[in-house]
């Protein structure tokens, strides 16, 4: 009888324990939970750059933040640089894109980065004056913006730092500037679960096959950062941090000049075996210098100069709307200004909240002594009245018109132009630069004049290089 009274007891606990398990089964079943982002790809910061090698201009503050600091770094390369050249065989074009798709994996997996995507937008072949509209034009802007956008949605990072979306002198590519205006917008959009809503929509099933909705979150970074790869930094001083390159990595016991001159040492299609030639001559002088970045933009508050990091925390913040495009207010009747990129520029800074941009520096362009090259001046009527526009040019001594250019927009040296009620009306100017044995900055201005009215004046700085 005792045997059997424990025996029972066992069943009847038995059967407690089946019922309470079934009871928890139901209830999971019940109550289904959503998966959290993918671990694998969340980035502390992701960088956005234009070409495979665009990465190496900020490879040893990369080098610092991920070895050193311990920090998930992301990147992603608008382009796959098919465009360039090839200084080790003969493969161009796409497949020449297939190589320098792998010499950047290598090279950013040099630094501890494996988590590399590229948009797969066309390298752009550059003009006489870089124009970022063109770019943004042969990238398919809108494609390119919401795979930008998705890219930050799946990496969901603190930081961006991409190129600084501006002309200045130096390289000064369109697909540089090009990266920044994509970035900026991004960074701008994918906090917003109504900008590309396919991707932050719930999948039907994600445990079974051809889904069309993602399933990324919406998510806000919280600082923005530009790099840029002008010959002069004086404008970005006290704008953003600044990072030495002739440090000491504590972990690696090399400079980051030295680690960042072996991170570009992969990317031979574009510089031969300069970098590693460097290396074991030890002349990193080119590598040395101080490494500049501008705040674009902080949610978080904080200084220009602080570090990167500060003030970023962990935690996610809300969706911060940007003002948006607004028409000039109290614009006069008639007024000009710089087009092709300048016009685009003036509008998206406001537009985006980059009050600092307005701040770093005025129009500039770089040619080379006895260059031919374009410019685009844009005459605004705002009145309802058509007016007649006389337009002067200051040129420097030494500086020449092309009149004999086919280029021109109108015929030249035509001077008198009717801008329509309400209108926009482009002239197209084509220059020649004076012939120079040291290379100097110089000043170009154009005034007008519309019954009685001055209008102007508008000023492009030049840096005219030495023959």
């Amino acid at each position: 009888m005792p045997g059997m009274i424990v025996r029972c007891r066992r069943l009847t606990l038995i059967n407690c324990l089946s019922v309470i398990t079934l009871v928890q089964v139901a209830k999971s079943q019940q109550t289904p939970t959503n998966p959290p982002p993918d671990a694998r790809f969340k980035a502390d910061i992701l960088v956005i750059a234009p070409h495979p090698d665009d990465e190496s201009t900020i490879a040893g503050y990369l080098a610092k933040a991920v070895l050193d600091e311990h920090r998930r770094v992301a990147v992603v390369l608008t382009t796959r640089g098919d465009a360039g050249q090839n200084l080790v065989g003969y493969e161009q074009a796409r497949s020449l894109a297939e190589i320098r798709e792998i010499e950047t994996r290598q090279a950013l997996a040099s630094i501890g980065i494996t988590n590399v995507f590229f948009l797969r937008a066309p390298d752009t072949f550059g003009q006489d004056v870089s124009d970022v509209l063109r770019s943004l034009e042969t990238s398919n802007h809108g494609s390119s913006l919401g795979e930008a956008v998705r890219f930050i949605r799946l990496t969901r990072p603190e930081v961006v730092i991409t190129m600084l979306p501006a002309t200045v002198v130096g390289e000064n590519h369109e697909d540089h500037q090009a990266a920044g205006v994509i970035a900026t917008e991004a960074f701008d959009l994918a906090g917003d679960p109504t900008a590309f809503p396919e991707q932050v929509a719930a999948p039907e099933d994600r445990l079974w096959y051809a889904n069309l909705m993602e399933g990324l979150r919406a998510w806000q970074p919280k600082k923005l950062y530009y790099y840029s790869d002008a010959s002069h930094f004086d404008f970005m001083k006290g704008k953003g941090p600044e990072y030495s390159m002739t440090a000491v990595s504590p972990s690696q016991h090399l400079s980051y000049a030295r680690i960042a001159a072996k991170e570009l040492s992969f990317h031979r299609t574009q510089y031969g075996d300069r970098p590693a030639n460097d290396l074991a001559t030890n002349n990193l002088r080119d590598y040395e210098q101080p490494l500049p970045f501008v705040l674009a933009k902080s949610l978080v508050g904080g200084v220009a100069t602080a570090d990167i990091m500060d003030r970023v925390g962990s935690g996610q913040i809300p969706f911060a709307p940007v003002r948006g495009y607004r028409p000039t207010e109290n614009a006069p009747g008639l007024w000009m200004e710089l087009g092709q990129g300048w016009a685009f520029y003036s509008r998206f800074y406001a537009a985006h909240n980059l009050d600092v941009m307005p701040l770093l520096l005025a129009p500039e362009l770089g040619v080379g002594s006895g260059q031919h090259f374009p410019v685009m001046l844009l005459l605004h009527n705002t009145t309802d009245k058509p007016v007649t526009i006389h337009l002067q040019t200051q040129l420097p001594p030494g500086w020449m018109v092309d009149s004999t250019s086919a280029q021109h927009a109108h015929p030249w040296p035509m001077s008198d132009f009717t801008a329509a009620p309400h209108d926009d009306l482009p002239v197209r100017i084509r220059l020649v630069a004076p012939r120079l044995a040291k290379s100097e900055w110089q000043t170009i201005t154009w005034t007008a004049n519309a019954d009685g009215r001055r209008v102007g004046p508008v000023s492009l700085k030049v840096y005219v290089g030495a023959q």
